[in-house]
């Protein structure tokens, strides 16, 4: 089980990081409008809520996305937008997923490299597949494009994480404070059972 989990498993810890996450995309929301990095939530859900509480964010996150920028924002309403809005919910199930199917009992650092790249992957080749295919061209797929994209979805996965880590410090969950832990060098005939007890 990936090491952040059980600091938001359950309980008001659990509801707080929900919330967290949630207020954090009405934010990236009102900010970049079309640009929410779903990659980085896709990611960050994956490394810190059981696999279905995270799809299920994922989904809920969409839905904030697409009231505000229906309700709030200049999002037009014909069929176009409304289709994209469908194929971001979509896709950014299939990041989150994807981003869950590479974690294991990894250092923190492996395991966050990993999930971000294959969310952001999924992510971003998802949508050039789809713009290729059937949406009518890839001219918003342009390398300074996908460059901003990329830095949007860095920068905010990297201040979520950030901020798991930090509310599971100050949580006082094992396991989170054991993270840092994890990356420090072994001394030599030190054992590994203590240090990352077997949970179930």
């Amino acid at each position: 089980m990936p090491y952040l989990t059980s600091a938001f498993r359950a309980g008001w810890r659990h509801h707080l990081w929900l919330a967290l996450l949630i207020g954090a995309s009405l934010a990236f929301t009102f900010g970049f409008a079309c640009a929410v990095p779903f990659a980085a939530f896709g990611a960050i859900a994956a490394m810190t809520l059981p696999r279905r509480d995270a799809l299920l964010l994922t989904v809920a996150l969409w839905l904030v996305n697409q009231i505000v920028g229906f309700g709030f924002l200049p999002y037009p309403w014909d069929g176009t937008t409304l289709a994209w809005g469908a194929i971001l919910g979509g896709i950014a199930v299939l990041s989150t997923a994807a981003a869950q199917a590479v974690i294991r009992r990894q250092g923190i650092i492996v395991m966050a490299v990993m999930s971000f790249a294959a969310a952001f992957i999924v992510y971003e080749g998802g949508l050039y597949l789809i713009s290729a295919t059937v949406m009518g061209g890839a001219e918003d797929f342009a390398a300074m494009i996908v460059i901003r994209i990329l830095e949007i979805n860095a920068a905010g996965f990297v201040v979520l994480l950030a901020a798991g880590l930090l509310a599971g410090r100050t949580t006082g969950d094992r396991a989170v404070c054991m993270v840092a832990q994890s990356e420090r060098p072994r001394l030599p005939g030190s054992g590994t059972a203590q240090r990352f007890p077997r949970r179930a």
